[in-house]
């Protein structure tokens, strides 16, 4: 089962459109949040999202439970963790709600890493990359035995291929 998540597109609603014709039957897309649009905009249709620090739009959830098949998704931006300082508040938070998968943006860097049997990804931003990465969004297939996470540019070209065995 394939996820696409992406964060950080900050007013960008083309980026989020091309994306999404990359992936035309995916049924699960995740917004991480800043994407300056209002929670009702058209390219963010049908899409889990939640709200980051700069989304003005209050209709926007800070934090939601996805769950694709066996899995459960917490996504966030990452703000009200403090994510650039540390992980330990979002795994807290992993933790009390059940979550096998957390989905969150804010630091603007890609990543992906498994914490306490949590996987934690980061899809980078798709407007304003930082740390010397390209704009990207992140890919989740999720398997019975593992998770597989395939980073790619905006234009779909993959930068990386992560995965991580199944707690």
């Amino acid at each position: 089962m394939q996820i696409v998540v992406m964060s950080d597109t900050h007013g960008d609603s083309h980026v989020i459109d091309q994306v999404r014709g990359f992936y035309p039957h995916v049924e699960t897309m995740i917004h991480c949040g800043d994407s300056e649009l209002p929670f009702s905009h058209a390219a963010l249709d049908g899409m889990k999202k939640v709200r980051g620090n700069c989304d003005l739009d209050k209709a926007f959830p800070e934090e939601i439970i996805v769950q694709v098949g066996d899995a459960a998704l917490f996504v966030t931006h990452g703000h009200l963790f403090n994510v650039k300082s540390s992980m330990l508040a979002l795994l807290y938070r992993a933790k009390e709600v059940d979550a096998h998968i957390v989905c969150f943006g804010h630091s603007h860097l890609l990543g992906a890493e498994m914490i306490d049997d949590v996987l934690f990804i980061n899809p980078g931003s798709l407007l304003k990359p930082r740390g010397g990465n390209e704009k990207s969004f992140a890919v989740i297939d999720i398997q019975a035995s593992y998770y597989q996470v395939d980073f790619f540019t905006e234009n779909n070209d993959r930068l990386s291929t992560h995965t991580f065995v199944r707690a």
